[in-house]
């Protein structure tokens, strides 16, 4: 059976948000979450990897496909996403599990974390678009308000002029680069089908709201921190700036990959990550 094929389930959250996903394996409970135009199959790479040790769960965020959900708000962000997550460990009757997130994934794990630590047995986060942290130094600030300039805005300007297509190519670009294997073909097709969750946060009134770094440094748990090392700058001023606000986490910094490090270097994600939560003893 391919992973596209699992019977993908659907749960109603008590807020009114539904959210779908694949559940496998047997363990820890072990939640994968994707990134901005991601969704439940972002995880392909690592399914058979991680239900060999762990109750996985993948699921697509709140405006991801395949969820109908029709709740705009200006102000949408990670902290609503968190709020989401933890609607779904209540109704999964999950006490208390590891939680594995790529780029905004990454954003949704730490936001959920801050606010219920107990809640999480260890965390792994790749590349969270914390934005505010590029501001912590001069040269952060610089790379920001580049990327802003030449991404954010044109992008957000696409969106509000109707062209949805344009705005997701520019973003794709300017996240991944332009020359990134999910800038074009069957990777973007899957991209284009996840448009409404991008427009969310990138027409939101703070899509990258400030988690303060004495709440990071103050998280209890394991948490791994991943990069590539061919990311874009933007990622790579968040990231730094993140680490350094993290001084009990592990970093790691991984050859060969971009922004989507899970997808780019899944065997040595996968190793890197099973090692870590061994580590941890969660395995």
């Amino acid at each position: 059976m391919s992973f596209e094929s699992l019977a993908v389930q659907r749960w109603a959250l008590p807020n009114g948000i539904e959210l779908h996903g694949v559940r496998a394996g047997k363990g820890v409970p072990l939640i994968f979450i994707h990134g901005a135009m991601g969704d439940w199959r972002s995880w392909e790479a690592q399914w058979s990897a991680f239900t060999a040790h762990f109750d996985c769960i993948s699921y697509s965020r709140r405006f991801s496909f395949p969820n109908q959900n029709h709740q705009p708000s200006p102000h949408h962000s990670a902290l609503d996403e968190a709020q989401d997550l933890e609607h779904l460990l209540n109704l999964l009757n999950i006490d208390k599990a590891i939680l594995v997130g790529s780029s905004y994934g990454g954003f949704t794990a730490l936001a959920l974390a801050v606010q219920m630590p107990q809640r999480i047995q260890a965390l792994v986060a790749v590349e969270p678009p914390m934005m505010k942290y590029a501001y912590f130094t001069s040269e952060g600030r610089d790379i920001a308000d580049a990327f802003r300039t030449g991404t954010i805005e044109p992008a957000n300007a696409a969106f509000r002029a109707g062209d949805d297509v344009l705005a997701a190519q520019i973003m794709t670009g300017g996240i991944n680069g332009a020359t990134s294997t999910v800038s074009s073909g069957a990777a973007m097709d899957k991209r284009l089908q996840n448009l409404q969750a991008m427009k969310m946060i990138a027409l939101s009134s703070d899509e990258f709201p400030l988690i303060p770094p004495e709440q990071l440094a103050a998280l209890p748990m394991p948490v791994l921190l991943m990069s590539g090392l061919n990311t874009q700058p933007v990622h790579k001023a968040i990231f730094d700036n993140v680490v350094v606000a993290m001084p009990n986490a592990k970093a790691v910094r991984v050859a060969g990959a971009g922004h989507g490090v899970s997808r780019e270097q899944a065997a040595f994600f996968n190793t890197t990550v099973l090692a870590f939560l061994a580590e941890s003893s969660t395995l």
